[in-house]
C-alpha cells in the first residue's frame, strides 16, 4: 500500500486528538495485519468507495483510551463502554475519515464515505470490505494504546 494513502489517515487521527481532546499522541511503526482481529475493546468503522480505488478505516481503542476520549470530549467519564462511549466512537471515525478524504481530494483521489458503524467487544472481527494489505498505525496515548487500520483494494 502506498504512503499517500496511510499518511492522510495518520495526519487526521493526530488532528481530532490534539483538537478535540487535548492529546499530544505518540505514533509507533506501521505493520503489516494477518488477522482480523480487533486491537481494542471498541472499534469505529467506515468505508471510503471511490472510483480509482476503494477502502475502509477501521480505530480501535482500548476501554481505557475510549472512556478518556468521551471524558475529555464530553466532560463525563462513564464507568463502562456504553452508547455514549459507542457514538463518539462512530464520531471519531467520521472526522478521521472526513479528514483523510479532504486530504485525499487534494491528490486527487474522491471518496464517498458510509456511515460509520462500531462494534464492541475483547477479540471482535474487522472485516474490510475490500481485499488488501491491512495496515497498522500504534498510537500511544497517557491512557493507553489504540491502533488505526486501514485497508485499501490492491
Amino acid at each position: 500500500m502506498r504512503a499517500d494513502f496511510i499518511n492522510p489517515f495518520l495526519h487526521a487521527m493526530m488532528n481530532v486528538l490534539r483538537t478535540m481532546c487535548q492529546m499530544q499522541p505518540q505514533v509507533g511503526k506501521p505493520v503489516l495485519k494477518e488477522d482480523n482481529i480487533a486491537r481494542g475493546a471498541v472499534t469505529g468503522f467506515i468505508d471510503l468507495m471511490g472510483e480509482q480505488t476503494a477502502g475502509s478505516l477501521a480505530i480501535s481503542f482500548s476501554e481505557p483510551v475510549a472512556l478518556d476520549l468521551v471524558e475529555r470530549m464530553l466532560g463525563e467519564r462513564p464507568t463502562k463502554i456504553d452508547d455514549t462511549v459507542r457514538d463518539l466512537v462512530g464520531e471519531i471515525t467520521n472526522m478521521v475519515s472526513g479528514g483523510a478524504k479532504k486530504i485525499l481530494s487534494e491528490k486527487g483521489f474522491d471518496f464517498y464515505l458510509s456511515q460509520p458503524v462500531t462494534f464492541v467487544g475483547e477479540g471482535h472481527k474487522i472485516l474490510h470490505s475490500v481485499y488488501g494489505p491491512k495496515i497498522l498505525l500504534p498510537f500511544h496515548v497517557e491512557s493507553g494504546d489504540f491502533v488505526v487500520e486501514v485497508c485499501f483494494r490492491e
